[in-house]
């Protein structure tokens, strides 16, 4: 059973003037996991923008907001076929586990500029 759903588009400029302005922000919102796509993938500022997009998608789809978690308890990495997938850590993962969240779906595309990503929270049944 769906929880809800959420959908989230992000300016890819605007994501690369945020990194230009404050490099910080990749390791304050991105694991280390995170990261390693991201480098693997020569850092490319799409990348980056469905990722970010990915986890405010994630938050809506949950019907929280970013609300007593951070963006980084939101992982979004690849699976071997390139499928972006969901890991929750820390007060995320608790969150969701007093909301019955099972999985979350996840799928991320850009264009030239924009990025967006749409997520949907399954239930446990």
């Amino acid at each position: 059973m769906i929880l809800g759903n959420g959908v989230d588009l992000v300016e890819i400029q605007r994501i690369k003037e945020i990194i230009e302005r404050k490099p910080r922000f990749i390791n304050r919102f991105f694991t280390k996991n995170e990261y390693k796509i991201f480098e693997s993938k020569g850092f490319k500022t799409e990348t980056i923008a469905g990722n970010f997009a990915a986890k405010e998608a994630v938050v809506k789809a949950m019907g929280t907001g970013v609300r007593g978690f951070d963006l980084v308890d939101i992982e979004v990495l690849r699976d071997e076929m390139g499928k972006p997938y969901v890991v929750l850590h820390g007060r995320a993962k608790a969150v969701a586990l007093g909301m019955n969240v099972g999985e979350i779906h996840l799928s991320i595309s850009h264009s030239q500029t924009q990025a967006v990503a749409f997520a949907i929270a399954m239930l446990k049944i």
